[in-house]
């Protein structure tokens, strides 16, 4: 018997359909993801949650913990977004007669050679007091719980300090005549020639501000290198005076609290390198400035503890965060943590302004090797170390919807270019078919 529908009930399944049309599907990902022999033997986490129906349209263990690697720094991000103002803290300072007393934030950009200039060094430049420099705030660690002590020559483990300078790396270049220009000269009579190795780079003495290198006529002509130099109060009073050509002076005092705030740089030019190279310096900085507002110390770990509870409480899981940029093995987390803080972060800053900040896939930063149409639809941080691939942030699908997502995956010995193919290859599907 033929069925006749009647106008109102073709409108409704008329509606109904177009209902459906603005809905994500994930059936075609969900067998992509099961039938994913890259996946086989890793531990994988993923969520992809729907910003308009607020809701999640997928997961897969996703309260499980993972290894964050570099999704750490989104930890990091939010915290700042929510401490931090506009403009960065450079450091706290009091003018006592003919004394100018300073106490570091933990601002890592003064004199870094990868940030603009701030007006930090004409500020001190300019003064007529007689300066001194105390570290009593700075009850933290050089290094972060958990970190390779063998990364220490590495420029990405520069060490933690609560006024860095140089962002706290010595830079070794080639010049034109196969000698090596060193940044800051302070340690230029620090660098000897000492050994035989073909490969020509810069190795720094585990304790020591000492530098060995091979003959410099092994040297290729656009060597550059960057070497963590180990940090101290007495480094950071003898690079001051030497960059300010005057005198400063180390002085042990609790930080006054009728100390004046100087502000250096915009936080988002720190915020999008951060984000951008995966600055790892920068990301343990800007945790002391959290710290320096959220406990009065400069103190990573408190930092932490005090963004846990007061800025992140509403996460759907306990994590173990313990550094600021994800350097550490220790650091775990779940996917659907991860996505609720980007929910949180989205909430926080207008689309355009966040889109501008984070890597976006084919274009910019990290995810620049990544493949991506003429119009790039993935903006997100990605987060690696041996083993380890994860990759947090927003989707734009083919019908202008904003999903965000996190895929992890731990544990795999398959080689990094072979998951973040498979990775792209999911996200790529649920862009093409939403």
């Amino acid at each position: 018997m033929m069925r006749i529908i009647t106008p109102f009930l073709f409108l409704m399944v008329l509606g109904f359909s177009s209902c459906n049309t603005n809905k994500v599907s994930m059936k075609s990902t969900a067998k992509l993801i099961q039938q994913s022999t890259t996946f086989a033997q890793n531990q994988t986490g993923i969520v992809f949650y729907d910003i308009a129906e607020q809701k999640i349209v997928f997961e897969q263990e996703a309260n499980r913990y993972f290894m964050p690697a570099s999704n750490t720094k989104l930890f990091t991000f939010y915290a700042s977004l929510k401490t931090l103002g506009d403009s960065i803290p450079a450091f706290h300072y009091k003018v006592s007669g003919d004394s100018l007393i300073l106490w570091g934030t933990g601002d890592p950009s003064f004199l870094n050679p990868d940030l603009a200039k701030s007006k930090v060094y004409d500020f001190l430049k300019n003064r007529s007091e007689k300066i001194y420099f105390s570290n009593d705030n700075f009850t933290g660690t050089f290094f972060g719980q958990g970190w390779a002590w063998d990364d220490y020559n590495d420029y990405y483990a520069a060490e933690i300090s609560g006024f860095p300078i140089h962002g706290n790396v010595v830079r070794f270049k080639a010049n034109t005549q196969k000698t090596l220009s060193v940044t800051p000269r302070l340690f230029e009579n620090k660098a000897y020639e000492w050994s035989n190795e073909n490969n020509f780079s810069i190795q720094r003495d585990l304790g020591a501000n000492l530098f060995s290198h091979p003959n410099t006529q092994k040297m290729k002509a656009n060597f550059v290198q960057d070497v963590p130099f180990k940090t101290g109060v007495e480094i950071t009073v003898a690079l001051l005076s030497d960059t300010l050509k005057k005198e400063v002076t180390m002085i042990n005092k609790a930080l006054d609290k009728s100390a004046k705030v100087f502000y250096s740089l915009p936080a988002d030019s720190l915020y999008k390198r951060m984000l951008h190279v995966s600055d790892n310096m920068i990301a343990e900085h800007l945790m002391l400035l959290n710290a320096d507002i959220l406990t009065g110390e400069l103190n990573v770990s408190k930092g932490i503890d005090a963004a846990k509870k007061q800025l992140m409480s509403d996460l759907p899981d306990a994590s173990r965060w313990v550094d600021g940029s994800g350097l550490s093995r220790y650091n775990l987390f779940t996917p659907r943590s991860i996505v609720k803080l980007l929910q949180n972060i989205y909430q926080t800053v207008p689309q355009e302004r966040l889109f501008k900040l984070l890597p976006a896939a084919g274009k910019s930063g990290i995810l620049k090797s990544l493949p991506s149409s003429e119009e790039t639809f993935i903006f997100a941080k990605s987060g690696s170390f041996s083993n380890n691939y994860n990759l947090s942030g927003y989707l734009i699908t083919k019908k202008g919807k904003v999903l965000i997502f996190s895929i992890m995956n731990n544990s795999f010995l398959k080689p990094m270019s072979e998951i973040r193919k498979e990775v792209t290859k999911i996200l790529t599907e649920v862009h093409e078919k939403n």
